[in-house]
């Protein structure tokens, strides 16, 4: 059975009535293209849920940090989320007048004061990590949270995005909680948070929050905000906003917070593609394969890690056409595969093909293995004018692996 592309919609829509020959002849191979007019669309659906509800809106900058683009999303958004000191930074240069709230997994001495310079929320994830590092932090200002595991699984398949697995180091338990956190602890916090989704729809936060409820509820009171995390698909068809909303003003009206969400994916679903082309078309016993010049390994990480069949223009599934191919990358990982495709006419060498949602967990994620060039990075604005962005070469990949 084939695994299912990350989302429902056709993500090609924006692309409608363009002549694809042209666009190819624009830009190189490969290279990523960011869609302003699907990203700008996003933005604003995000924008009605957080005037409908009143809650705040956060980009997690871990799936999407194309920077260029943030005036496009800044009008949406109450702030940016970060993982550490240089998202941190990133959100408070790039996006200035709006919050920047950091959470990691553990905090560095060597980069907390820094850290303090740009972030508004602190969110920590242990009680030993809030004893260490808090009271400088709310000496210095700054609303501080702790990170929560409410023990509540929702996920199905992708392991490696769940929380709440047995053992999971991401999160304080309610036992953990009971063993280490003082009084004195609990009063230097503001907030909770937990983020326990990944591309999921808001039954399972409905699910997650009634198990927040049941560990913490006698936490909640004392708390001016509740940040739901991140893994809400809201920009997907289909997705269940009203049960959202319902969510949002259960925690708004039951404990008196101020509701905060954090996706990345929402902001960025579907606003992106990656251009590539076939350099070489063999055959393995009955295996019809197709070499090409991106990689899933350098350039789509997720495909791999997720692991996911991402959508390709004029692609069917394995058999539904008549042509058959199996599409690699030209690294020496033999695992660098992209996915079974079915085409209407046999695939040639230099044949173009164009990957749908590519903007997220991809630019900010490649890396240069095996020498690979990181492909250009342009934007298609609304009015449908191509624009580079930035371009790498050799130098990329040579100066961050010593000092000549």
């Amino acid at each position: 059975m084939a695994t299912p592309v990350r989302d429902e919609r056709p993500p090609f829509a924006s692309l409608a009535g363009v002549e694809l020959g042209a666009l190819f002849q624009a830009l190189p191979s490969p290279c990523y293209l960011l869609d302003e007019g699907a990203l700008r669309q996003n933005g604003e659906l995000m924008a009605r849920l957080a005037q409908r509800t009143g809650c705040k809106l956060l980009l997690a900058q871990k799936a999407f940090s194309n920077y260029d683009l943030y005036p496009t999303l800044a009008p949406c958004l109450a702030g940016t989320e970060a993982s550490g000191l240089y998202e941190a930074r990133l959100g408070r240069e790039e996006m200035p007048g709006k919050e920047v709230h950091v959470f990691c997994g553990a905090y560095r001495e060597d980069e907390f004061d820094r850290l303090l310079n740009y972030a508004d929320h602190i969110v920590f994830n242990s009680p030993r990590q809030l004893a260490r590092f808090g009271p400088r932090a709310k000496a210095a200002g700054k609303s501080l949270g702790l990170r929560v595991n409410p023990e509540c699984s929702t996920q199905e398949g992708h392991a490696i995005y769940d929380p709440c697995a047995p053992g999971s180091r991401l999160g304080t338990t309610r036992s953990q909680w009971d063993a280490q956190m003082t009084p004195e602890l609990v009063g230097l916090l503001d907030g909770l948070h937990f983020h326990t989704l990944c591309e999921q729809d808001s039954d399972a936060l409905e699910t997650t929050l009634q198990a927040v409820e049941a560990r913490f509820g006698d936490v909640l009171p004392r708390m001016s905000w509740l940040n739901f995390g991140g893994g809400h698909h809201i920009t997907r068809p289909g997705y269940d906003l009203p049960r959202l909303e319902g969510c949002t003003r259960h925690a708004q009206e039951r404990w008196g917070v101020e509701v905060y969400l954090e996706p990345g994916e929402a902001w960025a679903l579907n606003a992106g593609y990656l251009r590539a082309t076939v350099l070489d078309v063999l055959q393995n016993g009955e295996t019809n394969i197709a070499i090409l010049d991106a990689s899933a390994a350098c350039h789509m990480p997720d495909v791999l890690e997720m692991p996911y069949r991402p959508p390709l223009l004029g692609g069917g599934e394995p058999g539904e056409g008549p042509y058959t191919y199996r599409l690699g990358g030209p690294t020496c990982l033999a695992g660098d595969v992209i996915g079974d495709f079915s085409f209407s006419a046999p695939l040639e060498e230099g044949d173009s093909l164009l990957f749908g949602d590519m903007a997220i967990y991809t630019t900010c994620k490649n890396n240069t293995f095996n020498g690979m060039p990181l492909p250009a990075i342009w934007v298609r604005r609304e009015d449908g004018g191509l624009e580079e962005l930035v371009s790498f070469g050799y130098h990329d990949f040579k100066g961050r692996l010593g000092r000549r």
